[in-house]
């Protein structure tokens, strides 16, 4: 006797990579109104989490996944980076799963103080870089949108105070923070695939804030001469290095707490208006409709990660050795300044056809495209290989996909824009070592699934040593894939923040 058709058959497909293995197979075998109900309360317990994963424009907007789209934005942008994480996270991995919890909420403690003070300030929280913040405020009517960014900072800065003395393992350990403030005009876009999509910011006014950081200094919020110009009659300042002035804080807490509050709007629990099979099926596709473009913007095996443990609403933290690869991709971010209307088209759509085949070279491969974010020059690619699925050759598999993706650049044929077509290169670097590996953020708020650690920034200044198309990688790295690959020793050299000498290798190619 042949089986009942399923109600879920015409949905089957969508429903394929956003149910936990058991939920899928008991939906399939037993689709009665009980098991209908559990998948439509999975659903709508994964949408909440995809909300906090995604910045305000997308949560709030939904694009339409494949869908490549524009827009110019006007506004100020506010980057911020972390000092002191790497001394913490050494003194607590020793601890095991009780150091990473511990760490954890040190963490999260200070992302949740951080992002509460942006949203309640008119702030957009675009995302988590490593233990770095990028924050966007929209500009109104009355372009107060720097005011309040200003005023984030300096508030940003006192709550500092709660991370001042940090109780580890290892004695007391304080955390510091740099705040870089800019404004302008960029071009926000929706990039990609259907089944990977990427929102990207273009143009020199992202290069510029994030400049503004990289210049400024512990516990001061650093501004550039155009933020400082749309409020100079607001704040004091000190000079800070050429082009950049630090705000004076001498307000009291009552000044610094005028500001307006848009906390971001809480995702609205939908209720089941009947427990019929008909009535259970409209309401899993109306779920579906709102999750599959949050979805579509996170990397498959985070994705998977998160169904499987959607019920939980908590991934352990964890301290393994992932294989890290940063790709700076120069040349067609810059484009964007110079194009007349019309033409940012062709730049956003020459952006799109290359991230799509960067990511899919990294996902062939078993790795993860985390996230494309900012760089002083050009877009950074940010690669995960060994979470959160790990394979016992990551570094192979890391260079092999680097070797692609300096293929797949080398063959980007870069439009003419303003007259200007621009030369398009990489620098990319990749090493290997301990990473902290969490879920950071508010715990039932706006977070991330992020690693973060000094290897991370190894990797980073590999890649800012590199030279057009090259690739370097750590000696680590070298040693787990001299046997595959022809590569040189370039000797050792000093990194920023490493007391001894760094070997590094170029990576020429595959051995014969």
């Amino acid at each position: 006797m042949s089986q009942a058709a399923s109600p879920l058959q015409s949905i089957e497909a969508r429903l394929r990579l956003l149910l936990p293995a058991n939920l899928y197979a008991a939906a399939w075998v037993d689709p009665s109104p009980t098991t209908l109900e559990s998948v439509f309360n999975h659903l709508r317990t994964l949408q909440r989490i995809l909300y906090d994963y995604s910045s305000r424009r997308i949560a709030e907007r939904l694009p339409t996944p494949g869908k490549i789209d524009q827009e110019w934005q006007k506004g100020t942008l506010m980057f911020t980076d972390l000092a002191g994480f790497t001394k913490l996270m050494e003194a607590n991995a020793s601890e095991g799963q009780a150091g990473a919890a511990a760490l954890l909420k040190v963490l999260n403690s200070y992302f949740a103080k951080m992002i509460e003070i942006i949203s309640t300030s008119g702030g957009d929280l675009m995302e988590f870089t490593g233990d770095a913040l990028f924050a966007f405020f929209p500009e109104d009517t009355r372009k107060k949108d720097t005011v309040q960014a200003v005023k984030a900072g300096l508030r940003m800065q006192r709550a500092m105070s709660h991370f001042a003395e940090i109780d580890t393992p290892h004695g007391h350990l304080h955390l510091g923070m740099r705040v870089g403030i800019h404004t302008g005009r960029f071009l926000a876009a929706d990039i990609g695939t259907p089944r990977r999509m990427e929102h990207v910011l273009l143009g020199t006014a992202v290069q510029q804030a994030k400049l503004s950081e990289s210049k400024g200094q512990q516990g001061r919020v650093c501004l550039s001469e155009k933020a400082v110009e749309r409020v100079k009659d607001q704040f004091r300042f000190e000079d800070g290095e050429p082009g950049y002035k630090f705000v004076i804080d001498d307000f009291t807490d009552d000044q610094l707490d005028e500001y307006e509050i848009m906390p971001r709007r809480r995702l609205a629990s939908s209720v089941l208006l009947g427990r019929s099979t008909e009535k259970l099926m409209e309401e899993i596709e109306g779920s579906l409709n709102s999750i599959e473009p949050l979805a579509s913007y996170i990397p498959a095996p985070v994705l998977n990660l998160l169904v499987e443990s959607a019920d939980k609403r908590h991934i352990p933290p964890d301290f393994p050795e992932p294989t890290i690869v940063f790709v700076n991709f120069i040349g067609l971010p810059e484009l964007v300044d110079l194009a007349l209307p019309g033409q940012e088209t062709k730049v956003v759509n020459s952006f799109s056809r290359a991230f799509a085949l960067i990511n899919a070279a990294v996902e062939a491969r078993g790795g993860v495209l985390k996230k494309v974010t900012y760089h002083l020059f050009g877009s950074d690619i940010v690669i995960y290989f060994g979470v959160p699925t790990a394979h016992t050759n990551d570094p192979a598999r890391a260079v092999e996909a680097a070797l692609e993706i300096r293929e797949i650049v080398k063959a980007v044929k870069p439009p003419t824009v303003g007259g200007v077509t621009p030369e398009i290169y990489c620098q990319i670097g990749i090493s290997k070592g301990p990473c902290f590996v969490a879920e950071i953020g508010e715990p039932r708020g706006r977070r991330e699934f992020n690693v973060l650690s000094d290897t991370v920034n190894t990797t980073a200044r590999l890649m800012n040593r590199a030279e057009r198309n090259q690739i370097l990688i750590a000696g680590r790295v070298y040693d787990e894939v001299a046997a595959h690959f022809a590569c040189e020793s370039l000797g050792e050299v000093s990194l920023k923040g490493k007391s001894a000498p760094t070997p590094i290798f170029e990576v020429v190619g595959y051995k014969n």
